[in-house]
């Protein structure tokens, strides 16, 4: 089968590529594990050498990677450079870390020696999404690798392009041949190389469904899995905010990478009701100044969805949510002419049963949703299968952290946008995934936590 490069913004077919055959699939995995052998009996101070390499070829080509994000899935260019220097400094995080990290960790014991060794697992292979070309990537594969391990790329389809410029990213930094490799297959052939016994752990993110075929697989087969799957994280807007500035707020968050499209997007708007008039009418004043069109361009706002499939479910979320009862305050519908444009959109009216209250919407939609009281809101900001993200927007700081406790989510912020770092664990809970990437959390993911004694 042919994999495409297509631009979203043009529907221009930019390049095709042919499916590696499985004798080249099979050559890719002997090669893994291969270099695994030579890599693992490595120092961390040679592999900082070269992840401090890897940093400094993605600031020289920055430009390169930031037009072939924006060509593949839409991206806007003014936002491109921001992603790819996050990826650097990621680089030089575990570059400068990883070693203090995996420390081996002395345990008291009464008699003899006792300590936890870190030792790395082999390939780990990682099945990644489009949205974030290549934060996604970067942020499994650095922190992998640092360990010791040798990572395979399954990336999504769609952005082919993308998941060839990571492997040359790594080979062009001096990394041995095999320590990091794209497979460009189908997903109908993952499966099999999950199964591969020499692959010995997964990561994913991406939808619900497929974590949940990932998990499954690697269930049966008795490997690690970390996944990372979806969000439709609460935006909480108390009574004594400045309401322009956390309205201005509420569209950076809503538009993460685009058009809203990533997982840690704020989604559901929850508002109290005695300023969710003046809130909403705010918002659409603010939204009605952003600019939807070319990518290219550099005062564009919104780009283009990534794909016809995701354009139709949005309209189709946001058709059925009116309706079921809700409101168009802006928007609701498809851009005219061509690509894979839909206007940003704001309802108010929205209840539980609606899609834009049920389900992750993924593209420029703000349901706004207001509470009487904090047990209302609690209860709204709780009432989702997800549970990745959620921000409290409130001068009360006390009454902030008081709620932290009671909110369902890996990650939450006070009076800030949600947002990962190098720095911080992040992962969700229940059907937004398991385990967690980043900071020392993240690189001890994929690594044997080993107990040593040693007798007297």
């Amino acid at each position: 089968m042919a994999i495409q490069s297509k631009n979203p913004a043009t529907l221009e077919i930019l390049k095709t590529f042919k499916e590696i055959s499985e004798k080249e699939l099979e050559a890719k995995i002997a090669k893994a594990q291969e270099a695994f052998q030579n890599w693992k009996g490595t120092t961390f101070q040679e592999r900082k050498k070269l992840m401090l390499k890897l940093a400094d070829y993605l600031r020289k080509h920055v430009k390169e990677f930031s037009l072939l994000q924006t060509l593949e899935m839409g991206k806007t260019i003014s936002s491109g450079p921001a992603g790819i220097e996050k990826c650097a400094s990621l680089c030089e995080y575990y570059a400068d870390n990883a070693e203090k990290i995996l420390q081996p960790e002395k345990i008291n014991s009464e008699k003899g020696e006792n300590f936890v060794e870190f030792d790395p697992l082999g390939i780990i292979l990682a099945i990644m999404p489009w949205n974030f070309p290549f934060w996604q990537v970067y942020r499994f594969a650095v922190p992998a690798i640092m360990a010791g391990n040798v990572g395979l790329l399954k990336h999504a389809s769609n952005v082919p392009q993308c998941a060839e410029l990571i492997e040359k990213s790594f080979r062009e930094a001096g990394f041995p041949e095999g320590v990091f490799q794209n497979l460009l297959i189908g997903s109908g052939r993952v499966e099999k190389v999950l199964r591969d016994s020499r692959v010995k752990a997964v990561t994913l993110t991406g939808s619900e469904k497929a974590g949940a075929d990932v998990a499954r697989i690697a269930g049966e087969e008795i490997k690690k899995s970390v996944l990372e799957l979806g969000g439709s994280d609460p935006f909480i807007v108390f009574p004594d905010v400045d309401i322009a500035h956390v309205a201005n707020q509420a569209i950076i968050a809503r538009l993460q990478n685009n058009a809203g499209q990533s997982c840690i997007s704020a989604k559901r708007f929850i508002v109290h009701k005695s300023i969710s008039e003046k809130f909403t009418k705010e918002l659409v004043s603010q939204i009605s100044k952003l600019i939807v069109g070319d990518p290219l361009l550099p005062q564009t706002n919104i780009g283009p969805l990534a794909t016809e499939q995701i354009l139709l479910e949005v309209a189709k979320q946001v058709k059925k949510s009116v309706a079921l009862g809700a409101k168009i305050e802006y928007g609701g519908k498809r851009k005219d002419g061509l690509g894979y444009f839909y206007l940003p959109t704001v309802l108010t009216k929205v209840k539980k049963g609606m899609p834009v209250y049920d389900e992750e919407v993924f593209g420029p939609v703000w349901p706004v949703i207001s509470f009487e009281d904090e047990e209302e809101m609690i209860k709204i900001s709780n009432d989702t299968p997800y549970g990745l993200g959620a921000s409290i927007w409130t001068k009360d700081i006390k009454k902030a952290r008081y709620l932290v406790p009671k909110i369902d989510a890996g990650n939450v912020f006070l009076n800030g946008i949600v947002k990962s770092d190098p720095r911080a664990p992040f992962g969700g809970i229940k059907k937004s995934g398991f385990g967690r990437e980043l900071s020392h959390y993240g690189i001890k993911e994929f690594v044997n936590i080993k107990n040593v004694s040693i007798a007297e």
